[in-house]
């Protein structure tokens, strides 16, 4: 499929669209992902899973019993996939015919800087669940995003991650560059998100026809939205 932006270099520099290094990516290995999920929707159901990488969570999914689709616009990160169905697109573009139970959008996506983008998202995922299921919805809260400050980090089973630049050219947007270490090797990745209040998380999920359900961690990182018409 012809994405337009495609995965850059080869080998172990390959980079990803979105500016991912593909190889970082798939050293991490899932943390309480599954636990959330099975709180949101119990322990069996078919998910899509948005923005899925090489597979950190998506294996997690598979091994606990769940159906994943595993979506993401990189080849590269697919690859990496095993035991789910692939789908390289664009989140924006998708569109499968089927609903799920349950349609995660993880990975603070919904930050973007871009308001469509992020419309765009939330509409992709009101397209894909059941009318009785639930999104899955990871996001920066904006206290989280004021605590933003260059040289934070922490090393977490081998791998070191450091915010090394921040930025802010508006107040609403923080333009970071993140570095990472392991297994010898260093990464860098610049991303900019976008600092929403809990009224820009409730008025974004209701263009969309979603509203907030529940919280479904104790830092309110991860959330559950149901469709709401």
């Amino acid at each position: 499929m012809d994405l337009s932006r495609t995965d850059r270099g080869t080998g172990p520099g390959v980079i990803a669209p979105d500016g991912s290094p593909v190889e970082f990516y798939a050293l991490l290995a899932a943390e309480d992902e599954v636990d959330t999920v099975a709180d949101a929707i119990g322990d069996h159901g078919s998910i899509l899973e948005l923005g899925s990488g090489p597979g950190r969570v998506t294996h997690a999914l598979i091994d606990s019993g769940y159906e994943v689709v595993a979506v993401d616009e990189s080849a590269a990160m697919l690859e990496r996939v095993r035991g789910a169905h692939r789908v390289c697109a664009r989140i924006e573009n998708l569109e499968l015919g089927r609903r799920f139970d349950c349609v995660m959008l993880p990975s603070f996506l919904i930050n973007t800087p871009d308001s469509g983008q992020r419309a765009a998202f939330l509409a992709t995922c009101r397209r894909h669940v059941r009318d009785d299921g639930c999104v899955l919805i990871e996001w920066q809260p904006a206290g989280a995003q004021d605590s933003f400050q260059a040289g934070l980090g922490q090393t977490l089973r081998g791998i070191k991650v450091t915010m090394i630049a921040l930025d802010r050219p508006a107040p609403e947007l923080a333009a970071l560059t993140m570095e990472f270490q392991a297994a010898g090797q260093t990464w860098t990745q610049s991303v900019v998100s976008r600092r929403l209040t809990d009224d820009d998380l409730a008025g974004s999920l209701a263009e969309a026809g979603l509203a907030l359900d529940s919280y479904l961690t104790e830092d309110r990182t991860w959330l559950r939205a149901v469709p709401s018409g």
